[in-house]
């Protein structure tokens, strides 16, 4: 690393910092949010620099996150073929780091994984929970992210934790706490 620059596989170079990439393979997500790769992109970095806080600065740079922009049915498609359950969800990721047996390279990148989200699941659900479809992609980015970092919510101490992290990084990028009653709510989510 030199002037703020990570030398790429082929001897390049390329900008510190996590390498964050984002593919839609559901053009719906094209058509209906402005800038989604970027406004991606950014979400997905401050719920990395969120959840990963206390990691060595180098670690953090050489990072690397794919999201991909899908839609319901493959979502569905990887639910069934990887968790046994044949529907769509939201958001499915993968992480790579949850194999502690897995080797890890001391340079070079670190794969965290993938997080896939469902477009017609995450229209319907931010039009149900009055929010607007940025502010719920945004919430999914982030909850996906820190899942790669090993966040989870199998229990109350742990959903306490990954949620107040999410409202805390969501509230840094100006988007309300997505677990806050709303008027008119029976339950918190």
């Amino acid at each position: 690393m030199k002037d703020g620059t990570l030398e790429d596989d082929n001897g390049g170079e390329r900008p510190a910092g996590p390498e964050i990439a984002v593919t839609v393979s559901c053009d719906s997500w094209l058509v209906v949010v402005a800038d989604v790769e970027e406004t991606c992109r950014r979400v997905a970095a401050a719920a990395l620099g969120a959840g990963a806080a206390d990691w060595p600065a180098e670690d953090l740079a050489r990072c690397e996150i794919s999201l991909v922009l899908s839609d319901d049915a493959e979502v569905q498609r990887l639910n069934r073929d990887y968790r046994d359950q044949d529907k769509p969800t939201n958001v499915l990721t993968f992480a790579a780091l949850d194999d502690e047996d897995a080797p890890q390279p001391e340079d070079g990148p670190l794969v965290l994984g993938d997080v896939i989200i469902a477009y017609q699941t995450t229209v319907s659900e931010a039009a149900h929970e009055n929010r607007t479809l940025v502010q719920h992609l945004s919430h999914l980015v982030v909850h996906g992210v820190l899942h790669l970092l090993g966040y989870d919510h199998q229990d109350d101490a742990e959903a306490e934790e990954m949620e107040g992290l999410e409202t805390a990084v969501l509230g840094a990028l100006g988007i309300p706490d997505p677990y806050a009653q709303q008027p008119g709510d029976d339950a918190r989510p």
